[in-house]
Parts: C-alpha cells; sequence; structure tokens
C-alpha cells in the first residue's frame, strides 16, 4: 500500500461526537505543497470550491458529519438523487458509492468553507470510521466538476463518471483497508483466519505421523506468539461445526481502548502511509520487541509483513471457506439467485524469506468472477481460465486469495416455503424441502436450520409436526432444525416437509421494540442510526423507495431491515464440509517453493456456509432485482 497515505481518520460515537483522531502532519505538508503548485499552476476555483490546505479541527468536523446526517436522512445517506437532493451534495452525484465515500462541508469558526473529499466511511457498532486518504488537486478537482453537472450519474461506459475517477484511485483502497481494521480494533473483532488440517493423512501426512504433532509447538517455542493456532478437526468436521450464526448485531458499548490504537497506528503506518495492518504481527512486535536471533540475512530485504522469520517443520497448509448467499423464490417469473463468496486461507511454516507460486486453473470452470489477493502476492500471467500467483508469504494464518463465483452444483437446500394469513392472528404455513440432492460423498451437512422471523408480531404458539426435525420458538420467530448439530448426513439426500399453524398474539397487547416505529413518524437505518426530523423531509433511502412501492407497509425491527410487513421469508443455516461449492481447488503438487525445501505441502478439508440464504414465501410479494439483458 505504497501508492496510499493517510490525511488524517477520525472515529464517532452514536452521539456524532468525535471520541478518537489521529492526523499526520509529513502527509498533510505533501498536501499543503500539492495545494499551493496548482493554485499557482491555476488560479480559476471550480465552482466556489477549491482545493484548500486544511484540515477541520475535530469539532468542526463533528458538526459537519451531524448536519450531513440531517440532510442525507442517515451516516451513509441516500446513493440516489431525488427531489430533495441539492447540487454538490452526495445524494446529487446519483451513485450507490457516496454511500461509502462521501464528501462533508466543512464551516470554519473563523469563516473558511471548503470540501473535504474523499472521505471512507465505514460503521462498525455504534461507532463510524472516517478516513481521508492522500489524493492529488487535480483528482479533488476533478470529483468537483462531476457533483456539480446537472447530468452526472453512474453511467455504464461514461469516461468522466465517479466510477472511472476512483478506479484510478489506489488509495481508495488502501484507506478502506485501514478503516476496516480500525473497526475491527475499536469492536475487539481481530482474529486470525481459520486454517483446518485434517487429520487424516495427506500430502506431508507421514511428517505429521512421525512429530506426533501438527507444527504448532515450533512457534510456540519460538516465544513470538504472532500466530493464531492451527485449528484441528475430524474428518466428519464435529469439532467446527453446530453453532447456528446469529444475525443480531454485537454489543457496541465497550468503550475504545485510545492506547491500543495508538500504538497500532504509529507502527502500522508510520507518517500516514500504511504497510502493515496485521494486527497479531503489531501486537507481537510490542509485547517481544526484537532479538540479534531475528535479524534476517543480510542479502534478503524482509518485508514488513513478516516481522520475524519462521523456525522449525517446514510445511505449507491451505484451507477453502465459502459462503452461499441465495433468493430462492419458487416462482417461474423469478429465476432463484445464488452467489458464493469464497476465500482461500494459507499457513506457510517455512524457514527464511522463500517464494511460493501457485498456478490456479479451472477458473471459467468454476465461474470465478472477481478475484482479489493479500498485498503479499503478485499475479505473473492473468488468463480467463488459468492465473499464476507469486507470493512471500506472512507468518502465521493469512487470506491470500478472496473471489466470486457461481456454483457448480444445485443449491444444498432446495425446495419452497409458503404462509398465508387466515386470520389477523394466526398464520398458516409449509415447507417442502429437499437437502444435499444430487451430493455425493465426502460432501457432508453438519447441521441445517430454518428460521421464520416474525419481528412485527408476538408468537404465542405453533402447531404442527415435521416430518423430521424439532421446532423451537422464541417470542419473535420459530426455529426448525432439520439435522441437529453432531448428526450430519453424508452421501445422501433428506426431504423434509413441515405444515402448521402459527398463532400471535393480540396486537393491541404487544409492545413494540422501541428500535421500530412507523414509518410517518421515525427513521430506521442499517447504520444504527434512529432520528427524527420534524420538519417532515424525506429522511431515510429505505423509506424513501419503499414508500413509493407500498404506503402502507410498516417499518420493522432494526435486526431484520429485509422483512417488511408483506415481505415474509424463512431464512436457511448451515454447514458443509468435503468440498467447495464452486470448484475452486488446490493441487499440493503444483505448488513450488524457491528457494527449493522438502516442505510438504495440504489442501486440507474445504467447508461451506450459509450467508443470507433466503426462502421467500411464495404466497405473498418479494423483493426482486431484474438483470439486465446482455445484447
Amino acid at each position: 500500500m505504497s501508492c496510499c497515505s493517510i490525511r488524517a481518520l477520525w472515529i464517532l460515537n452514536p452521539q456524532d461526537a468525535v471520541v478518537f483522531s489521529r492526523r499526520f502532519p509529513v502527509v498533510e505538508r505533501r498536501w499543503r505543497l500539492a495545494c499551493e503548485k496548482e493554485k499557482e499552476s491555476s488560479a480559476v476555483e471550480h465552482h466556489g470550491y477549491s482545493a484548500q490546505p486544511l484540515l477541520p479541527t475535530d469539532a468542526e468536523l463533528a458538526s459537519a458529519f451531524a448536519e450531513r446526517k440531517k440532510r442525507q436522512g442517515s451516516a451513509r445517506g441516500f446513493g440516489i438523487r431525488f427531489s430533495q437532493s441539492v447540487q454538490g451534495s452526495d445524494s446529487w452525484v446519483d451513485d450507490p458509492i457516496t454511500r461509502h465515500i462521501i464528501t462533508l462541508d466543512i464551516n470554519g469558526e473563523e469563516g473558511d468553507e471548503f470540501m473535504l473529499w474523499p472521505l471512507v466511511l465505514h460503521t462498525k457498532g455504534s461507532y463510524h470510521i472516517l478516513v481521508l486518504p492522500f489524493v492529488e488537486p487535480q483528482q479533488f478537482k476533478a470529483y468537483v466538476t462531476l457533483c456539480t453537472r446537472s447530468d452526472c450519474g453512474n453511467s455504464v461506459g461514461e469516461e468522466c463518471s465517479l466510477s472511472s475517477l476512483l478506479l484510478n484511485l489506489p488509495c481508495i483502497t488502501g484507506a478502506f483497508v485501514v478503516a476496516h481494521t480500525v473497526g475491527d480494533i475499536v469492536a475487539g473483532d481481530v482474529q486470525d483466519p481459520e486454517v483446518v488440517v485434517s487429520s487424516s493423512p495427506s500430502v506431508g501426512g507421514l511428517l505429521d505421523s512421525l512429530t506426533g504433532s501438527i507444527g504448532i509447538p515450533s512457534i510456540s517455542a519460538r516465544a513470538k506468539p504472532v500466530a493464531a493456532p492451527v485449528a484441528a478437526s475430524t474428518t466428519s468436521g464435529a469439532s467446527t461445526a453446530g453453532n447456528v450464526v446469529i444475525d443480531a448485531p454485537k454489543s457496541t458499548s465497550r468503550p475504545i481502548d485510545k492506547e491500543a490504537l495508538r500504538t497500532f497506528i504509529s507502527s502500522s503506518m508510520p507518517f500516514g502511509t500504511p504497510l502493515d495492518l496485521n494486527v497479531s504481527n503489531i501486537s507481537a512486535i510490542k509485547t517481544n520487541g526484537f532479538s540479534s536471533a531475528d535479524l534476517p540475512p543480510s542479502d534478503l530485504k524482509q518485508p514488513a509483513w513478516k516481522p520475524y522469520l519462521y523456525k522449525g517443520k517446514q510445511r505449507i497448509l491451505f484451507t477453502i471457506h465459502e459462503l452461499i448467499n441465495a433468493a430462492m423464490y419458487d416462482r417461474d417469473e423469478m429465476p432463484d439467485a445464488i452467489s458464493i463468496s469464497g476465500q482461500l486461507n494459507c499457513r506457510a511454516e517455512l524457514e527464511g524469506l522463500p517464494d511460493v507460486s501457485l498456478p490456479l486453473t479451472g477458473l471459467k470452470s468454476a465461474h470465478v468472477e472477481i478475484l482479489s489477493f493479500h498485498h503479499c502476492a503478485q499475479v505473473s500471467e492473468h488468463g480467463e481460465d488459468k492465473q499464476a500467483l507469486m507470493f512471500s508469504p506472512p507468518l502465521g494464518n493469512f487470506v491470500l486469495m478472496r473471489y466470486q463465483a457461481l456454483s457448480n452444483l444445485d443449491p444444498p437446500v432446495k425446495g419452497f416455503y409458503q404462509l398465508s394469513m387466515v386470520s389477523e392472528d394466526e398464520g398458516a404455513f409449509l415447507f417442502r424441502l429437499r437437502l444435499m440432492e444430487g451430493y455425493k460423498a465426502p460432501f457432508s451437512m453438519e447441521f441445517c436450520t430454518v428460521t421464520m422471523p416474525f419481528p412485527r408480531r408476538r408468537v404465542a404458539s405453533i402447531d404442527g409436526n415435521p416430518s423430521t426435525g424439532t421446532v423451537s420458538t422464541t417470542e419473535v420467530s420459530v426455529e426448525w432444525k432439520i439435522i441437529a448439530s453432531g448428526r450430519g448426513i453424508t452421501g445422501k439426500s433428506v426431504e423434509a416437509t413441515f405444515s402448521g399453524t402459527v398463532r400471535f398474539l393480540p396486537r393491541t397487547t404487544q409492545r413494540v421494540p422501541s428500535r421500530s416505529m412507523s414509518v410517518s413518524a421515525s427513521v430506521v437505518e442499517e447504520d444504527s442510526d434512529v432520528e427524527q426530523d420534524s420538519s417532515g423531509n424525506i429522511v431515510n433511502i429505505e423509506e424513501y423507495l419503499m414508500e413509493k412501492m407500498n404506503k402502507d407497509l410498516q417499518a420493522v425491527d432494526l435486526e431484520e431491515p429485509l422483512c417488511w410487513q408483506a415481505y415474509s421469508y424463512a431464512k436457511v443455516s448451515f454447514k458443509i464440509f468435503g468440498g467447495s461449492l464452486s470448484g475452486m481447488s488446490i493441487d499440493p503438487k503444483t505448488v513450488s517453493i524457491y528457494p527449493a525445501v522438502k516442505a510438504p505441502v495440504e489442501f486440507s478439508m474445504q467447508q461451506a456456509s450459509s450467508g443470507d440464504y433466503i426462502l421467500w414465501n411464495t404466497l405473498g410479494r418479494c423483493p426482486f432485482a431484474a438483470s439486465p439483458t446482455v445484447h
């Protein structure tokens, strides 16, 4: 990320007060010099805005952020133009990216007015992280010109669009990485990616059986605990599966550890240039420091992402994790939509500073659409069906590659869900599902749970017996455990049906959660911003869009932003072991190391988990995005 420099960053709490900020004078001096040079070459100001060599105070930034929230309706804003959009505002640009890369109009205490752009916005819990990267004044003026045009927008193929401008700014990507890392530290959500090792022998399994370990003691004896333990799994995968992921937001009441933030920022991005944003590395350096034994060979240049050299038994481990998102409609006019987001996790226990090369083949057959790599990697060959990858691995577990692909297999859960309200307080429902149809061994489903959420009602009782599994209820949902944790199925399919009646408490006796209010009087936004605008302005993008579609719909609990009164659905949670649904795979025999060493390469057990796997009510209304027609 040498092409990225950060001018400043801020963290704001739910009350829009700055609770932490950091400015980088070295980068700011570069900005001032660039502004002076630009001012000398062009004395004409663009539409009342020029690149100002200024940074706002914390109070000025907090005031501008609060004013933008009030004007745009939420922290993220609209992302589309509407009748009340003002020329020069984010919504005027008419591009959804402006919900993540925002502009603030600063009114200085001394009468100075200037625009702050591009501000990368990331929300973690109840905190908002703003990161301001360094861009050239010419790029700033190009944006000012764009956002004041009457015809601006995200037109496909337009050379002067916001997208084309941002594509030429690699600092935006670096600023997003900084914002996400800072957000993880603020929320205490810092953990290494999981690398699972199969207990059955593979390439190098003989070495493991002889040493009686999986390599962890060689690191712990090093007294440099920079790497997370390898997660060992059995062939059934029971040790790592069985927990249903709950989508409720995490608690955000924990205070910010400002000292930890200062230490991380000063170590990971000295003088405003991000070098290594690995929290584990930074923590290890602070805890252990360096000794004479940690010095690298004089003829090698040690990268920032590998502060310590590994010593011990050598090997490389790979694991693939995939997340399946699906919208299942069971309607002729609406095709089901399934997508896969995957990542290739790696752990390279190699002495010295070797380079590892890895060919990726079969990308076309795996329907891989998007690829991104760890910053330690270099892509030397690129093709439609083949990609050559070389990387100098850091120590510990890391995500070598992320990808998005289409499924090569049938959906692991197929079928339909129907819900019909027979009266105001009683609904009849029917599930008819098929699990793992067409999946052969070694594919195994560890658990499968279906949840019917009712965030606007309170469940009184439920009648009905499923053909398999158990049923339980909470105050606002019904949960059907088709396959319980630890009782997975392998090499066979399961048909499951469940029909019954769900009864709700009368509306007059229900207490609506404080976060759920009527559309006409409140705002419910995904960023945990709940505010009311007494002026009657449209204050939320979700409200604005849904009001145009259905004026009688009520907003729902914040934890279920999609479950409107007319949009009933069921959510499926599951975990599958034994392979990747996209077909992505690694051949250990094609992995080479330079300088050559005898290090076994193991491609361990793959697993796939459900993301947003939705069964829409076939008897109700549902949202659907039409795919563009390609001519």
